[in-house]
Formats: C-alpha cells, sequence, structure tokens
C-alpha cells in the first residue's frame, strides 16, 4: 500500500523486458527515458518491452521521455590545463580565438566555447561553473565574441566539459533541434509524460505545450536558479515538476537545495500539482548493494515533505544493483509512510480547503472516510482531476481510481497514493459493481467494511466531481 510512487530509468543495466518485469515487481511505478543517451531503436525496444510488462501485470506502467535540453561544452583542450587560483582564462567562439589570443596576451589560455548564445548574455562579475562546478570563475570583460574571466580556486579544466552559467539568463529555447527530433519520436511511440530540461521560464512550458498538445503531459525540471523567479507561473503552466538537484546543486550553494526542495514540494501540493524529486537519491548503491545513511535519510525526507515520487538514475540505469535499488528505496518509502501514519505531524501539513466544490468534494470525502474508517477512497475519474484532488490531500486510506482511459491511468502513475484500473463505459450502478470487485480483488477491504466513492453527476462526464456516496461492503 505504498503511497509515494517510484521513478526508474533506464538504460544498460536495465533495457530487456525480463529486467524491467523485476524493477515493476520490486516497486517501480514509472521508468524514465534518458535522452540524453542512447538511440532511437534502442528507446523503442524499451518502450515496447515496458508495455509488454505492463500487460503482463495487469497495473499501468508510465514512460516519461527525459529531453537533454540545451548543453553547454567547452571546446577541445590539449594538453590539460592546470589553473592556479587568480589565473585569468580567455573564453572565445571558434571563429574568434585567433583575435582573442592577440587582444589579450596576458590570459593563461584561450578556451574554445562554440555557444553565440553564452556571449550575447554574458555579463561581467557573472559566475561561469566548469566540470559540475569543480571550477569556478568570474567574468572580468566582454567584446564582441570573447571574454575573460579568473579562476576563483584551483582545479584542472579538460577538453569537452560542461559549462553552468548560474547568474546568466539565456535568451534560448529550451527545446534544440535534437530535442525536437526526440520528442517527434517520444510522442510518435505514445510516452505519457515529456521532462523539460533546464526550464528558465513560464513561457519555456508554453512553448513546448503547442507543440505537445495533449498527446503527453509535461513536467518541468527545476535546475536553473533562474527557473526559482517565475516559479509560480512555471507550476501553473506546467503538468508536473521535478526538483532535479543534480544541476541545481551545481549552480546554487548546496545548503540551499535542500530548503528549495522543500519549498518546491509545498508548492505543488497546494495547487495539486505531482511533484518528483530526483537525483543522487540512492547513488552509492550504483556499486554497493547497500545505501549509507545518509542517502536513506534523503529519501524519507522526500517522504516527510509530501512529494508524489522519487527518482532513480544511475542507481537502475547503468548500476550493479538496480532491482535492489527499487526494493530498497519502496522500503524506506514504505517505513516513512508507516511512521507519518503514527506520527501525522511528522507528515505533510493539511492544505486549506479552496472555494472550489471540487476541492470542497475531496477534502469532504477524506474526512468522511477517516471519520468513519473507511478502508479505502474510490474515484471514478474520466479526466484524472478528481484523483488529483484526492491526492492533495494526503489520506490515510488507499486511493482506487477508475477510468475509462489507459492514457490517464498511465499519466496517474506519478500522483500519490493511487492505484487505477480500467472502467469500461458503463451505467454508475455497473461502474459501482466494479470498484467493489476491485476492491475485493486488491485486498483493499473486507465485508463488514466501507468504503467512499467520489463521482460526478451526470456520470461519466468530465468536471463534474460533486458526489459523494458510501458503500458497504
Amino acid at each position: 500500500m505504498r503511497a509515494t510512487k517510484i521513478v526508474a530509468t533506464l538504460g544498460p543495466s536495465s533495457s530487456d523486458e525480463s529486467q524491467i518485469a523485476k524493477l515493476a515487481s520490486a516497486g517501480a511505478n514509472i521508468f524514465r527515458l534518458n535522452f540524453s543517451h542512447g538511440t532511437h531503436d534502442e528507446h523503442r525496444a524499451r518502450i515496447t518491452a515496458i508495455r509488454a510488462v505492463e500487460k503482463q501485470i495487469g497495473q499501468p506502467l508510465g514512460i516519461i521521455a527525459d529531453l537533454q535540453g540545451p548543453k553547454y561544452r567547452i571546446g577541445d583542450v590539449s594538453p590539460e590545463i592546470e589553473c592556479e587560483q587568480g589565473a585569468i582564462l580567455c573564453f572565445a567562439l571558434p571563429s574568434k580565438i585567433a583575435q582573442a589570443a592577440s587582444d589579450f596576451p596576458d590570459a593563461q589560455t584561450v578556451i574554445a566555447l562554440p555557444h553565440e548564445d553564452i556571449f550575447a548574455a554574458i555579463m561581467p562579475k557573472a559566475r561561469l561553473l566548469m566540470d559540475d562546478g569543480k571550477v569556478e570563475l568570474t567574468v572580468l570583460s566582454v567584446k564582441d565574441g570573447v571574454f575573460t574571466a579568473k579562476t576563483e580556486n584551483k582545479g584542472r579544466i579538460s577538453s569537452k566539459k560542461g559549462v553552468n552559467l548560474p547568474d546568466t539568463a539565456l535568451d534560448i529555447t529550451p527545446l534544440t533541434q535534437k530535442d525536437r527530433d526526440d520528442l517527434a519520436f517520444a510522442l510518435q511511440e505514445g510516452v505519457d509524460f515529456v521532462a523539460l530540461s533546464f526550464v528558465q521560464r513560464a513561457k519555456d512550458v508554453i512553448e513546448a505545450r503547442t507543440i505537445i498538445g495533449k498527446k503527453a503531459q509535461i513536467i518541468a525540471k527545476i535546475e536553473k536558479p533562474m527557473a526559482l523567479n517565475e516559479i509560480d507561473d512555471i507550476i501553473s503552466a506546467t503538468d508536473a515538476v521535478m526538483v532535479a538537484r543534480g544541476d541545481l546543486g551545481v549552480e546554487l550553494p548546496a545548503p540551499l537545495v535542500p530548503s528549495i526542495q522543500k519549498t518546491l514540494v509545498a508548492k505543488c501540493r497546494r495547487v495539486g500539482k505531482p511533484v518528483i524529486v530526483a537525483t543522487q537519491m540512492l547513488e552509492s548503491m550504483i556499486i554497493s548493494p547497500s545505501p549509507t545513511r545518509a542517502e536513506a535519510s534523503d529519501v524519507a525526507g522526500a517522504v516527510f515533505d509530501g512529494a508524489d515520487a522519487v527518482m532513480l538514475s544511475a542507481e537502475t540505469a547503468a548500476g550493479q544493483y538496480p532491482v535492489e535499488s527499487v526494493k530498497m528505496m519502496a522500503s524506506i518509502a514504505q517505513a516513512a509512510e508507516d511512521h507519518i501514519a503514527l506520527y501525522p505531524h511528522d507528515g505533510p501539513a493539511r492544505m486549506d480547503v479552496e472555494n472550489s466544490i471540487y476541492h470542497a468534494v475531496a477534502e469532504a470525502a477524506v474526512r468522511l472516510a477517516e471519520t468513519i474508517q473507511a478502508s479505502a477512497i474510490i474515484a471514478f475519474t474520466a479526466s484524472g482531476n478528481t484523483a488529483v484532488r484526492l491526492a492533495r490531500e494526503r489520506p490515510r486510506r488507499p486511493i482506487l481510481v477508475l477510468s475509462p482511459s489507459v492514457e490517464v491511468e498511465r499519466q496517474l502513475s506519478v500522483l500519490w497514493g493511487t492505484q487505477s484500473c480500467h472502467q469500461e463505459e458503463s451505467s454508475y450502478e455497473d461502474a459501482v459493481e466494479e470498484a467493489v470487485r476491485q476492491v475485493y480483488a486488491r485486498k483493499l477491504g473486507a465485508p463488514g467494511q466501507s468504503v467512499v466513492l467520489v463521482s460526478g453527476m451526470p456520470f461519466g462526464l468530465a468536471g463534474t466531481t460533486n458526489a459523494l456516496r458510501v458503500v458497504n461492503l
């Protein structure tokens, strides 16, 4: 009955149908395809395997296509550069390298940086981070296609290292040509979610929406400090959020990341948008069969905050213990949820009830279920919105969702506390009978107990959540 969902990234360690089935059995609810790696043929094979496993287990499995986004890297450096603190380096467009060497003879070296949009936006005093933050520089002067920067620490610079610009808002689209090609492929293959990397503004999400439409839900990855300036608008524009702590932790001081994570989880929950906490959650399990105590606390902390899902990256994609990683994450999440059941004040706080019929019905359903000690809450939904409103309340009862849409079932795989199953188009009474059968089949209730039903009247019409009913089993 674990409520917190688990996202498992697929890769060399977990691509065949047998391994994916083991991951699902261990507790994975959603599978992430990282389009920074792999070919379309490899991703197509993984999608086919996921759908085969989904059919075998009779449970919906969500698929996330995680787009690479704009990546910035320096050019070739030979030999490697050993930098002392205070060294002056020069960065230039490839066409400006000769000029840069002439204009800045005092620079230790000139490094090719083949990204015109950086030179269009960079300003003096801006920070530049290289190699996941291992080398930090401060920009001194900027000319046409060239800028100089001073190293703030001792370090080594080698070819093709990544570049981060935490203080610079780049006027770029989050969808590169590679992303657009990958997106067209992913939508054609029927993925359920598209994760946008390096979102900076709400308009980045809106631009992607014009291409994606309703073919998939959008997950905005928050990994740029600039995104925090428009975070409320970004959350409003997207379908879900991922707290991508990797790049966020590079561009922001490490002590700030936990509080930002907590704030983002609370903001998303307040408006009913699913939120995933990601990156380095059980990283030691890439090479070890057990996590560190700090990692276990990290996963539990996300559960205590009220995250809808927690994510495994290299642990399942390339690690030596992919199945064990999922099992461990599931057991940590379950232990945290068991603690919250005993000590509710240690878990997510209750949300204020918004002035709408739909939120009021959801909140009333949860209170009713707790008051009469119902064994489960049953939601009938065509769009998934009823389930979202119920999950927002973080009830201490499982939520069983019946929907006539397979797509909605898969999209709910990321939503806290929900199980879903298919409901054929039918009358209300037939739907109730099917719900009761599912309650017995899933051991969500027994004779003598009761369940709370949430639906809309007229039945089956999206956006009409307005009715509560108690059914005695």
